[in-house]
This record gives structure tokens, sequence and C-alpha cells, in this order.
């Protein structure tokens, strides 16, 4: 194996990403208009080969945060997690609400937060990265 080989192979085998990330600004459009339903999603990417478990919190302004909501992104795989989807003891993300989200994951990871907002005909698509702690 000649060290062109070598050194691929040790990036390859380099953890990538982070384990904590936070995402500030969440909110869950109360409606959608047309065919596309409005939503947001934690978008994870795990380019290790282990299992990432992650553990995601909730923060409010007015209200206790939902935490501890588990979800798993399987080695070298990627997966969106719709925020609307996330339940605690029967508790969900209301919508029309502010929020802001914690990941933390057992391994590192990559994290991209988007927001499909069809409230309106000239429906909206933001996507951003989440801040890396």
């Amino acid at each position: 194996m000649g060290d062109t080989e070598r050194s691929q192979e040790k990036a390859d085998n380099q953890p990538r990403g982070s384990l904590f990330w936070v995402i500030p600004d969440g909110y869950i459009p109360p409606e959608s208009r047309g065919e596309l339903l409005s939503h947001e999603s934690i978008c994870v990417l795990n380019c290790g080969n282990c299992a990432a478990k992650l553990s995601i919190d909730i923060y409010f302004e007015d209200r206790e945060p939902l935490e501890g909501m588990i979800e798993v992104v399987e080695g070298r795989r990627t997966r969106h997690i719709r925020t609307a989807s996330l339940e605690k003891s029967g508790e969900r993300i209301p919508t029309g609400v502010p929020y802001a989200i914690t990941v933390t994951s057992d391994v590192p990871i990559i994290v991209q937060y988007s927001r499909l907002d069809t409230t309106q005909p000239e429906l909206a698509l933001m996507s951003v990265m989440a801040y890396p702690v």
C-alpha cells in the first residue's frame, strides 16, 4: 500500500462532526397550503461506521423543555428527523410556537436544519447548518 492509499485510509477513519449541536431557531408553521406540508427537519449525517444514538432536547420560551427524545442514525447513513414526529411521554412540539433544539450524540455527527413553510402560495425553504459546540 502506497503513501497515498495510507493517507486516504487514515482520513476515511477519522471521526467527522461534533457530539453536541445547537439549533436556536425552531418553529413549525401552523398551517399548510397546496400539496406540500409545512415542516422542519433535523438532518443528520453519520460518516462513521458505528450507529449514533442521539438525545434531542427542545426548549421553549414559556414552558419546561421536552428532554431526552432518543433517535438513532446508523453508521455511514443520513437521516432526516421531522421535528413534528418527536414525542416524549405523549407530548409533542406545538405548531406556531418558537423553540430551540440541542442534539447530543455519542459519536461525532454533522447536523443541518431545514424548514419548509407553505403557509402562503410562495412557499419558502430554509436550510442552515446547526452550530457545533
